[in-house]
């Protein structure tokens, strides 16, 4: 618990996202007054099943539309945002560019522009991602290596994440960056993603599949490790504002193949099921991992759950909830 955030007038966009929910969850629980914004009714999103939406101040609509970000900024009186909503799936992004490139990159400049005009927002933490780094050959990245998004969705978030490191050199934004791997845990409805997809065909009894050959390489972190990362980092922000600007990876710098995670999860939940392997991921990075370092040594940030146990408490969440479901 933090007095940090004990009535503070927090803005929060993507507050139906994995990351989203369980952040806004967190800032409820710490008595911030939370306004997020909402483009779509997600019946079974976490703000809902938890009955949060009744504990937070709702705006309606488009994160690209500046106008209404400026008025809600200033009508609540912010003095923290986390910008998290985006286009977050790859195969969609390489499916609809343009959305994607509309609302991850539109989206960050109407927030970022919205908060150059509003006096009282003090800071802003913007979720960038691994993505945005692009495809490396020397691993694991760290937050000087450059960004070189080739592909529909790393593009978007090399993009934003340049934004926001623009607003802070050009302006004084008052803003900081998260670049985190793939986020896993309860609360995600995104089945196409390997985590909730697999738990939720083993439950049915089916064949869990991979688009991929199983073998890309990934960088997971449990999210309510990045919610808390998002907390934290807002928080050293406020107390140094020199931090403008500045990028932080957050890891639990493991390299899981896509095969063993599902394997993982299989042993997790005593399944003898083979999944199917399809091999028809494209424009996709085939290697990444991140260095936590900098967050270690200059937040003293440090995940609180191993993959293991970030894995077991996401396995119950997904077996409580089609329980209820059913």
């Amino acid at each position: 618990m933090s007095d940090f955030w004990r009535d503070r007038p927090t803005f929060v966009t993507g507050g139906t996202g994995l990351l989203g929910s369980w952040l806004v969850q967190r800032l409820v629980e710490q008595g911030a007054a939370v306004v997020c914004l909402l483009r779509d009714w997600v019946p079974q999103c976490e703000l809902v099943r938890q009955k949060l939406l009744e504990r937070v101040t709702v705006v309606r609509g488009d994160v690209r539309d500046q106008a209404l970000l400026e008025r809600a900024l200033g009508e609540y009186e912010i003095e923290t945002a986390f910008h998290l909503a985006a286009q977050t799936i790859v195969p969609i992004a390489n499916r609809n560019p343009v959305s994607t490139f509309e609302t991850n990159i539109g989206g960050t400049w109407a927030l970022l522009e919205a908060g150059r005009r509003s006096p009282l927002l003090k800071q802003i933490v913007l979720a960038s991602s691994d993505k945005a780094y692009g495809d490396h050959e020397k691993l694991p990245y760290t937050e000087d290596v450059a960004l070189q998004g080739r592909h529909p969705y790393d593009v978007s978030k090399s993009c934003a994440d340049l934004i926001a490191q623009s607003y802070a050199a050009s302006f004084g934004s008052t803003v900081a960056i998260t670049r985190c791997g793939n986020f896993y845990g309860g609360g995600d409805l995104n089945w196409n993603r390997l985590v909730p997809g697999t738990i939720r065909s083993v439950l049915r009894g089916e064949r869990p599949v991979i688009r991929s050959d199983g073998a890309y390489v990934r960088d997971y972190v449990y999210v309510e490790d990045g919610a808390a990362a998002c907390l934290l980092l807002a928080e050293r922000l406020a107390a140094d504002p020199s931090l403008r600007g500045e990028a932080f990876n957050f890891s639990n710098e493991l390299q899981i193949t896509v095969r063993d995670m599902v394997d993982r999860i299989l042993a997790r939940m005593g399944s003898k099921l083979q999944p199917e392997v399809r091999n028809e991921a494209q424009r996709e990075i085939r290697h990444q991992f991140l260095s936590a370092e900098k967050a270690r040594r200059m937040l003293g940030w440090k995940p609180a759950f191993t993959l293991e146990q970030g894995l077991e408490r996401t396995v119950a969440w997904y077996a409580a909830h089609f329980q209820e479901r059913a």
